[in-house]
């Protein structure tokens, strides 16, 4: 994918140097491709696609969102969400997995444009359930009450990044299939900046509009958990059905569309998701 937006960005191998962002204000980017287009191409299962939202879930989820497009749910960042400015594609660092190819696509809602110039930052655990940043608490610690904001105890960064939206407000990460850890369902989390300045320390300023997290079909990550190292996580698994985060309305909620051979789910995972957000939401920053 080539980035409209000119921006620092590392290697795919070796982190940005990074720290708290200080996030100045620009205006985001303009008009683009019809909305009923791109969103049937960007959510249309593939072939091989094992787990999708189908019509019936996307349908009982539909709320009073803008007709153009459903407005994704909020969510809670989380108490392992750390404000690095890592432009960059691939996130895997030294990260061993089932390799997975991560394609968003995000439209305004109040607009049914696409959604350029954004910021989108993605970030998740390792295949064995661990953050970085986190190393030191690993996976069989239950997250704090409320979901308050953890201190980090290391200062690595495997599995984080961001990407600025294109002109079809796309975004696509290299990084691997996440694994689980005590009390949630596989998932990754993101969050969409708008209004900010792509300067070379990074992405200054700007508003966060949208915070949410994207979940896994049960037949991929049921696939993916007999592929090391995952057949190695013990911790009981909590069920994309048993986790207290998800809508269940498939893709609507943040279910991924996702493909991969079924029978060989080590040779890697494609997944996709359209993700409608309104870029004037001021919504709390919230970890809880």
């Amino acid at each position: 994918m080539t980035q409209d937006t000119p921006h620092p960005q590392s290697s795919d191998s070796t982190p940005h140097p990074h720290g708290p962002s200080r996030r100045r204000v620009l205006l985001a980017g303009g008009a683009g491709l019809a909305v009923a287009g791109l969103a049937a191409s960007a959510s249309a299962p593939s072939a091989s696609a094992s787990t999708s939202a189908s019509a019936s879930d996307a349908a009982s989820a539909e709320t009073t969102a803008p007709a153009c497009y459903p407005l994704a749910p909020e969510a809670i960042e989380g108490p392992y969400f750390l404000d690095y400015d890592l432009f960059r594609r691939d996130l895997t660092e030294d990260r061993t997995g089932i390799p997975f190819t991560l394609r968003l696509t995000f439209i305004d809602v109040v607009t049914c444009e696409p959604l350029r110039g954004a910021a989108i930052d993605i970030w998740s655990c390792d295949a064995l359930g661990v953050y970085s940043g986190y190393t030191e608490i690993g996976n069989d610690t239950p997250p704090p009450a409320g979901g308050t904001h953890v201190p980090p105890t290391d200062d690595l960064t495997y599995l984080r990044g961001s990407q600025i939206t294109d002109g079809h407000g796309e975004v696509e990460f290299r990084t691997i299939f996440p694994g689980w850890y005590i009390g949630r369902t596989v998932h990754v989390h993101v969050k969409v900046h708008v209004g900010g300045e792509l300067t070379p320390d990074g992405y200054e300023s700007g508003e966060v509009c949208h915070t949410g997290q994207l979940y896994f079909g049960e037949d991929a990550v049921l696939a993916g958990a007999d592929v090391a190292p995952y057949n190695t996580n013990t911790l009981t698994r909590t069920t994309l059905d048993q986790d207290r985060f998800y809508g269940g309305g498939g893709a609507v909620d943040g279910l991924l569309d996702l493909s991969y051979r079924p029978n060989a789910i080590e040779r890697g995972v494609r997944g996709s998701l359209v993700v409608g957000v309104d870029p004037s939401a001021t919504p709390a920053t919230s970890a809880s």
